[in-house]
C-alpha cells in the first residue's frame, strides 16, 4: 500500500478527508470491523488533536478503530504503511513533532508552510460531517469521490426475521428431547431442563430504484448504497431499477468492488436517465418477481421522486398489490427532506395511502436514517 505525503494547498480540505477515510479502508481491507460509528468516532478525534504530532495521530485512531486487543497489531502495521512509509518504530514511541500533517496527502514543494496551518488539520472530521448532510445532488465531483469512499465503508445492521427452525437457548419452551436425552445419559436422575427457542434469520431487503431523468443526480449514490447493502447482506438483498422499464441488477451488484460493480450495472441498465413509468414497471416486478416470492414478508424500499408519466391510478393499485405481500414498504423521496415540499406529484400522490413511511433520501445521513428504519421496522395491525 503505497504511502502518501503532507496535503498541498493545490488539494485543501478534500484531499485531508480523502487520506483520514482512505486510511479507514485500509484498517477494513486488512480484517478490521472498521463501522461507520467507529468512522465518525475516529474523525471527531482527529478534529480535536494535532495531526502534526504523530503520536497523538496514532492514538485517535487507535482509541476509536480498535475494537479488540488482537486489533492493535493490524493497527500497528496499516499505520506504519499508511502514515510512515513502514518505519520499524512505532508511532507510541515517538516524540519528534513534525511541522505538517503526517503523510496524508501527495505533497507539492514548496506548499509546507501554507499546509502546515491549524485550519487544514482539523478539517477531516468537519469535512465528513458537512458531506454526511449535503444534498446528493448538489455535489461537486470532488465530493462525489470522498462521499463513495463513506458509502462503501456504511455497515447496516441487517433487518431480522424469527424462522421456523428452533435452537437451544437458556429461556424459552421445554426442549423434550433434549433434557430426556440428558436424563437418559445421567442414568434415568432427573436432570437440568433445557430450553428452545426460535432462531434469527436475515429478512429479505428489495431496493426498487428510479434510474429515470428526474432521479439522475441521485441514482449513482443510491446505486452505490445498494452495492453497499448487497455486501453487508449477500443473498438478503435484491435490487431492481424502475423507469421505462424494469432491471434486475442484484447479480451485477454482487462484486465486491463498487466500481466493476457500478459499470456492471450500468451495461445492464438501458432505461437510464429515460422517462418514468412506474405504475408498469411496479406491476411488472409484482407478475415476475414479488408474487412468486421474492416481495413476500421483505423489507420494500421505493427510491423514486414520485414523477409518473403513466396512469397514477395503476401505480396505487399496484403498491396497495405489494403492501399486502411485503412486511413493510417504504417511499423514500429525495425531495421529502427538503423546506416546504409537499407530496403532490401525481405518483407519490397516488401511492402515499399505501406505504408505511415516506422517507427523505437526498443526503448519506437520511440513507443511514433509512437503514436504522429497515432495522426496527414492525408492521402494524
Amino acid at each position: 500500500m503505497p504511502a502518501v505525503d503532507a496535503p498541498s494547498s493545490k488539494h485543501g480540505r478534500g484531499d485531508v478527508l480523502a487520506g483520514l477515510v482512505g486510511f479507514t479502508r485500509a484498517l477494513s481491507t486488512a480484517g478490521l470491523p472498521v463501522s461507520m460509528d467507529r468512522v465518525t468516532a475516529y474523525l471527531d478525534a482527529v478534529r480535536s488533536v494535532d495531526l502534526a504530532q504523530r503520536d497523538a495521530l496514532y492514538w485517535a485512531g487507535r482509541l476509536t478503530l480498535c475494537g479488540d486487543p488482537d486489533d492493535i497489531a493490524t493497527y500497528d502495521q496499516v499505520f506504519r504503511q499508511w502514515f510512515l512509509q513502514e518505519q520499524p518504530e512505532l508511532p507510541a514511541a515517538v516524540r519528534h513533532r513534525q511541522p505538517t500533517i503526517a503523510t496524508l496527502t501527495p505533497q507539492t514543494p514548496g506548499d509546507d508552510e501554507e499546509s502546515s496551518s491549524g485550519d487544514v488539520h482539523r478539517v477531516g472530521a468537519s469535512e465528513a460531517e458537512r458531506l454526511r448532510h449535503r444534498d446528493l445532488g448538489d455535489l461537486t465531483a470532488e465530493e462525489r469521490a470522498h462521499l463513495r469512499e463513506l458509502i462503501a465503508l456504511l455497515r447496516p445492521d441487517p433487518p431480522e426475521r424469527r424462522a421456523v427452525r428452533q435452537r437451544p437457548a437458556r429461556r424459552g419452551g421445554l426442549d423434550t428431547r433434549r433434557t430426556v436425552r440428558a436424563m437418559l445419559a445421567a442414568g434415568g436422575e432427573p436432570a437440568v431442563l433445557r430450553h428452545r427457542s426460535r432462531s434469527v434469520k436475515p429478512r429479505r431487503v428489495v431496493l426498487l430504484i428510479d434510474v429515470s431523468g428526474s432521479m439522475q443526480p441521485y441514482a449513482d449514490a443510491l446505486i452505490r448504497f445498494a452495492h453497499a447493502m448487497s455486501c453487508r447482506m449477500p443473498g438478503a438483498v435484491e435490487v431492481f431499477t424502475i423507469g421505462t422499464r424494469l432491471t434486475r441488477v442484484t447479480r451485477q451488484l454482487r462484486q465486491r468492488d463498487p466500481d466493476q460493480a457500478m459499470a456492471a450495472a450500468g451495461k445492464a441498465v438501458p432505461d437510464f436517465a429515460g422517462g418514468t413509468r412506474l405504475g408498469e414497471t411496479l406491476q411488472a416486478f409484482l407478475d415476475r418477481w414479488g408474487q412468486r416470492g421474492t416481495a413476500r414478508s421483505a423489507i420494500v424500499a421505493i427510491f423514486s421522486d414520485g414523477w409518473e408519466r403513466g396512469d397514477p391510478t395503476l401505480l396505487g393499485e399496484q403498491v396497495a398489490r405489494l403492501r399486502r405481500l411485503a412486511h413493510a414498504v417504504f417511499w423514500i423521496n429525495p425531495h421529502a427532506g427538503k423546506d416546504g415540499y409537499a407530496p403532490v406529484q401525481s405518483g407519490i400522490a397516488a401511492a402515499l395511502p399505501h406505504v408505511d413511511k415516506l422517507l427523505a433520501g437526498h443526503s448519506l445521513a437520511t440513507l443511514e436514517r433509512l437503514m436504522q428504519v429497515m432495522r426496527d421496522a414492525r408492521r402494524s395491525g
